[in-house]
C-alpha cells in the first residue's frame, strides 16, 4: 500500500473525508448561526413566555416574572372558560376553513394548469400571467377590495339580484352554512341530541354548523389569491412529465382520463405534496384577511388560532396565553402535515406495486 493511499484512509485518524466534512461545517456555519438567532432563539423565547404569566410588563426573562408551568395550555382544554371557548370556536372555524380552502385552491390551480399547459392554446403568457398576477397583489389591499365586492349593495349581490336572488350581508351573517342548507329541508332547530355535549364546550350543533356566510366570503378571496401560484408549481411537474410515457399509455389503449388518472397524477405526485402542505400551513396560519376583513367578527364565527393568538396576546395583554396559543397552532401544523405525508408518501417503490404501464409490459415480455 502505498503512502498516498495510507493518508487517504487515515493513519492518525484523519483523512480527506473527515476534513471534508470539517471544511462543509465551516461553510454553513454563518447560515446556522443566523438560523439559530433569528428563528431558534426567538422561538425556545415564545415556548418560555408561553409557561409563564408574562404581561408585558418588563422583560419576561426576569426573576419577577410568574411561572405558570403548564396552565396556559391547561386552560384552553380542561377549564370551562372563556379562554377555552374562544380556542375551540377558532379551531372549529378554522377546521372548516382548511376543508374547504385546500381542496379547493389544490383542484383549481391543477386545473388552471392544466388549461396553460395544453399545446393547442394561444396566448399563453398572457393566461399565465392573469391567473398569477392576485397571487403578487398585496393581501390587504385585495381583502378591502372584497369588502367592497361583498357588500350589501355591492357587486356579487347585484348581480345575485339580477337572477332573482336577495345577497345576504356577507359580513355580518353569522350563520352555518349547513345550518342553513337544513333549513332548506325542514330543519330549523337543533335536534335534542345534538343540543349539548360535544369537545371543548362546543355543543355537537355548533360544530356541524359549518363556515359561516362571513367565514364564504373570506374563503372565497384566499382559493381567488392562491391559486395562481400553486398554478405555477403544477405548470412546471406537468412540463416535466416525459413525453415517451404519455406515448406509450397512447399505445397501450389509454383514453385522456387514463393518461391523466395513471401517468400524469403519479408523475406529480411530489409536487401534489408540496401544494398540499403548503396550503395546509397556509389556511392554519391564515391572519391577514381576518384581521383586515372581519377581526373575527361577526359573533366569532371567523375568528382562527392565528388571530386569537395575537389578540389575546396585543390586546388583551396575555402573551403566555398568546404564545401558547402559537404553539399549539404549531403542533398542530406539524402533526397534520405527518399525516399527510404519510397518507400521500409514493407507494410505487413498494413491492408488489408499480405503474400500470409497467405492469403490462412486463405480462408482455
Amino acid at each position: 500500500m502505498t503512502s498516498t493511499a495510507m493518508t487517504r484512509r487515515g493513519g492518525n485518524g484523519r483523512g480527506i473525508r473527515s476534513n471534508e466534512g470539517i471544511a462543509g461545517w465551516l461553510f454553513v456555519a454563518p447560515v446556522l448561526m443566523i438560523l439559530g438567532l433569528f428563528l431558534l432563539l426567538p422561538i425556545l423565547m415564545a415556548l418560555w413566555v408561553s409557561l409563564t404569566g408574562w404581561r408585558g410588563q418588563g422583560s419576561p426573562f426576569t426573576s419577577g416574572t410568574p411561572f405558570v408551568g403548564a396552565d396556559n395550555y391547561t386552560r384552553l382544554f380542561t377549564q370551562d372558560s372563556l379562554a377555552r371557548l374562544d380556542f375551540m370556536t377558532a379551531i372549529r372555524n378554522n377546521i372548516y376553513f382548511v376543508a374547504i380552502v385546500v381542496p379547493a385552491q389544490t383542484v383549481l390551480a391543477l386545473g388552471l394548469a392544466l388549461v396553460v399547459n395544453n399545446r393547442m392554446l394561444k396566448g399563453k403568457s398572457f393566461f399565465r400571467t392573469a391567473f398569477y398576477f392576485p397571487s403578487v397583489t398585496s393581501s390587504v389591499a385585495i381583502s378591502v377590495v372584497f369588502l367592497f365586492v361583498f357588500a350589501n349593495s355591492g357587486a356579487v349581490n347585484s348581480l345575485l339580484s339580477m337572477v332573482g336572488i336577495s345577497g345576504p350581508q356577507w359580513f355580518a351573517d353569522s350563520r352555518g352554512v349547513l345550518h342553513l342548507l337544513l333549513g332548506l329541508v325542514g330543519v330549523h332547530d337543533a335536534p335534542a341530541a345534538l343540543v349539548s355535549g360535544g369537545p371543548g364546550g362546543l355543543s355537537w350543533w355548533e360544530w356541524l354548523s359549518g363556515p359561516s356566510v362571513a367565514m364564504c366570503a373570506i374563503i372565497m378571496l384566499v382559493v381567488w389569491t392562491t391559486s395562481g401560484t400553486f398554478m405555477l408549481m403544477f405548470l412546471a411537474a406537468l412540463q416535466d412529465v416525459p413525453v415517451v410515457l404519455e406515448e406509450a399509455s397512447v399505445l397501450d389503449g389509454a383514453n385522456r382520463w387514463q393518461q391523466f388518472r395513471h401517468v400524469t397524477l403519479p408523475m406529480i405526485r411530489p409536487t401534489t405534496f408540496l401544494v398540499l402542505t403548503l396550503g395546509l400551513i397556509s389556511t392554519w396560519q391564515v391572519f391577514d384577511q381576518i384581521y383586515v376583513m372581519s377581526q373575527g367578527n361577526p359573533a366569532k364565527t371567523t375568528l382562527t388560532p392565528a388571530y386569537l393568538s395575537y389578540r389575546t396576546a396585543f390586546r388583551d395583554f396575555d402573551y403566555g396565553s398568546g404564545a401558547a396559543i402559537s404553539f399549539v397552532l404549531f403542533l398542530i401544523i406539524i402533526v397534520l402535515t405527518l399525516v399527510q405525508r404519510r397518507v400521500l408518501r409514493d407507494r410505487d417503490d413498494e413491492p408488489g406495486r408499480r405503474p400500470w404501464w409497467r405492469r403490462r409490459r412486463a405480462g408482455r415480455s
